[in-house]
């Protein structure tokens, strides 16, 4: 089959496997033969209703999402009308749903929650019992958009924060999902029927690995309860249960599975495959999780939202150090990973030199939608092509390589401060004070106005003793943290990660 559209996928498994579950969630199930007649349904009932003209397309439609397969439908849907979706969560604060609706003007809003929403929406038992009259002239229709569609135009768009506070939507077409797809093919052990269970939310670029990836292998893709993951006692059973073999996971998610001693009540056998990715890996949550799953292959991805989702990969192959730090590895095929001087452009090929990560290929977004200046401040020219145009991506990231070539990250550009004289990667503090028994998480960040490093950790009692010895032994005096701030919890962004804002603006 010629893949120039991620529809391929689904059609494919949908004619290999019709009877396979393609999606589940803790109320129902889907099949593949179902999920596919269902979505072209959907897709000629939303164009029929938004009245779309035969050649239109490429069309924003935001979908507001929830925790259950009616939400992957419906952003398949949206595919197959020819347009692409934009998953917004119901639970933000309005003012941020409108500024996000401001800079799509969608073409129309479809619902998958039973949430009061700020705006009107199509629910999605609107649009089942509509499609329930649809005859079946709808595959005509259907036909004809698919032959408008290439594999530059959007999939989806997710919307991540703004450095003005304004959050800005990556754009991502067929052919990056395609190649991300194919790439995680051909690079990692997936099981013959792979059974994933999502942890992710739909508006985090984490979630795509689990849908086009299981489509793609003919899996099936178990959505995990949000509320496994704040009272985990029956995280894992639900894995076990559902036969899950493999987790594409945020690395704060598997250190839930540590923090809580969740293995000391069960242990998921059928687990074969662990990725994780979104910030640093702690080695000793690492150990842990290698401790009771022996015969799983652990992978460390790295990537950025702007690059779609993931460019390169480390195997871990054997059990490290507690204070070591995990390679992000190698870039994947058919994609170019190089470090550059933030200041010059560059290129940085010296062993242990640290510079900016910067990225080219087929996985590049289509750029920031509606956002032609934040779009040409990351998506730039490569300086050593002179002849043509060729983009690559600035992540912000820094990083440096080891003699094997391998590729470590080294902290974000905005993290590295000058303190008493000193650059330091705020990073390297948080790796040291990770490997503590008693933390479970820290965060280091610089109060500029008061010229101070603060550090804030949750653990199940303070511990800034234990922490000061760690550092002291570990890194040079003038790393030091000046406060030290215990929390029982730190507070998490929406995509499960450390709200450094908002520690930031702690007083």
């Amino acid at each position: 089959m010629n893949e120039y559209n991620v529809l391929s996928f689904l059609e494919s498994s949908a004619a290999k496997y019709p009877d396979r579950i393609a999606f589940k969630d803790k109320d129902e199930e889907i099949n593949y033969s179902d999920l596919l007649v269902r979505c072209q349904k959907i897709a000629f009932v939303v164009r029929k209703n938004v009245q779309q003209e035969p050649f239109d397309k490429n069309r924003p439609v935001a979908v507001f999402i929830d925790r259950n397969i009616k939400s992957l439908q419906l952003f398949l849907s949206v595919v197959y009308s020819g347009n692409f979706y934009v998953p917004i969560d119901p639970t933000l604060p309005a003012d941020r749903i409108q500024s996000m609706l401001d800079t799509l003007k969608p073409l129309c809003c479809l619902s998958a929650t039973t949430r009061k929403l700020p705006v009107e929406a199509d629910s999605f038992d609107s649009l089942i019992e509509q499609s329930e009259h649809v005859d079946d002239n709808y595959s005509e229709t259907l036909n004809k958009i698919r032959e408008l569609v290439i594999d530059t135009d959007p999939v989806y768009a997710i919307f991540t924060s703004g450095t003005t506070g304004v959050p800005k939507s990556v754009i991502v077409s067929h052919r990056s999902v395609i190649d991300l797809v194919h790439r995680f093919a051909e690079s990692f052990p997936f099981p013959d029927v792979p059974v994933m269970a999502n942890q992710a939310p739909f508006d985090f670029d984490v979630s795509v690995k689990d849908i086009y990836n299981s489509l793609n292998l003919g899996g099936t893709v178990v959505i995990v309860p949000k509320s496994y993951f704040v009272m985990p006692a029956a995280l894992l059973p639900y894995l076990q249960e559902n036969n899950v073999n493999v987790l594409i996971w945020a690395v704060s998610a598997l250190r839930i599975v540590q923090n809580f001693k969740l293995f000391d009540a069960c242990i998921p056998e059928s687990i074969s495959l662990v990725m994780f990715s979104g910030e640093i890996m702690p080695v000793k949550c690492l150990n842990y999780l290698m401790d009771h799953w022996k015969n799983a292959t652990f992978v460390n991805l790295y990537g950025p939202t702007e690059i779609t989702c993931n460019c390169s990969s480390y195997i871990i192959r054997e059990r490290l150090q507690d204070t070591d730090n995990i390679p992000i590895g190698k870039s994947f095929a058919n994609t170019e990973m190089f470090l550059v001087d933030p200041d010059t452009l560059k290129r940085i090929r010296t062993t242990g030199e640290k510079g900016e990560i910067c990225v080219k290929g087929s996985c590049l977004a289509l750029g920031y939608y509606r956002n032609p200046e934040q779009t040409d401040m990351a998506f730039v020219q490569d300086p050593e092509v002179t002849a043509y145009k060729d983009l690559m991506y600035r992540t912000g990231d820094l990083g440096y390589y080891d003699e094997a070539g391998n590729l470590y990250y080294a902290g974000r550009k905005d993290h590295q401060i000058k303190h008493m004289g000193h650059r330091i990667e705020m990073g390297e503090i948080e790796t040291v004070v990770n490997a503590l028994d008693e933390v479970k998480m820290a965060c280091a960040v610089y109060k500029e106005s008061k010229e101070m490093i603060y550090l804030y950790y949750s653990a199940d009692e303070a511990c800034d003793d234990i922490i000061i010895r760690q550092i002291r032994k570990l890194l040079p005096a003038y790393m030091l943290p000046n406060k030290f701030v215990y929390m029982p919890e730190l507070p998490m962004n929406a995509h499960a990660k450390i709200d450094r804002k908002k520690l930031t603006e702690l007083d």
